[in-house]
């Protein structure tokens, strides 16, 4: 999953954001409500965690824009403000959840995998594929019964094929996936973690196929290994 975390402050962020790519996510990071504006309008998010105290434009506003716009996008706030009408209040402009700080980062871990969940279940439910049974939101997949443990890169690349049934993902794509805008992934860091990846899956009924010159594409084997 690609998530925008939008806060200005420089110790939440950064516990926020190791705490997201350790998950596996994808993670962008931005401090002005402007650019995050700008952000929200041009790039395909999964979620955004949004502080309201921001420079440029507030949270607030970043929030009511984006809901003009139609956009669906589950949008967890963080902020100091506290109080019950402040909470009624940032919830009806369309936030779907709201943490005050400070908070412990399970709890924000929580209710990050509570949101992509209740998102992910209006599109895209428990997946099957072979032996594997994949929980994307809650980042949890199982050979048969047993759970299969997979770094955060496998499974970031897992979930950016397994969002994609029957479709052809490409190699861009994938990095965009994997990446958030200040990291770097090499076309050699990139075959490392498909190779891994795949000695993973095997004799599990999955596959990550190569389609030359287009991508890859997760299917079923035809005749997995026992």
């Amino acid at each position: 999953m690609r998530i925008l975390v939008v806060e200005d402050d420089p110790s939440i962020a950064s516990g926020v954001c190791a705490s997201l790519r350790q998950g596996g996510h994808a993670v962008d990071h931005m401090t002005d409500g402007g650019q995050a504006d700008t952000a929200l309008r041009d790039t395909p998010y999964d979620l955004a965690v949004l502080d309201l105290g921001l420079p440029g434009l507030d949270g607030s506003e970043i929030l009511q824009r984006l809901r003009k716009r139609g956009t669906q996008l589950p949008v967890l706030i963080l902020t100091a403000r506290e109080g019950l009408r402040e909470r009624v209040r940032v919830l009806d402009l369309g936030a779907d959840d709201y943490l005050v700080k400070p908070f412990a980062l399970v709890e924000f871990e929580a209710r990050v995998r509570a949101l992509l969940r209740r998102a992910s279940a209006q599109g895209m439910p428990e997946l099957q594929i072979g032996r594997l049974r994949l929980d994307l939101p809650g980042h949890r997949i199982w050979l048969d019964d047993e759970p299969l443990e997979l770094t955060a890169r496998e499974f970031g690349l897992l979930e950016a094929l397994a969002s994609r049934p029957d479709r052809v993902t490409s190699r861009a794509q994938l990095v965009e996936a994997l990446c958030s805008w200040d990291e770097e992934l090499t076309d050699n860091g990139l075959d490392i973690a498909i190779h891994r990846l795949r000695r993973k899956l095997s004799g599990s009924g999955a596959n990550v196929r190569t389609i030359r010159g287009l991508g890859y594409l997760l299917e079923e084997d035809t005749e997995p290994s026992p």
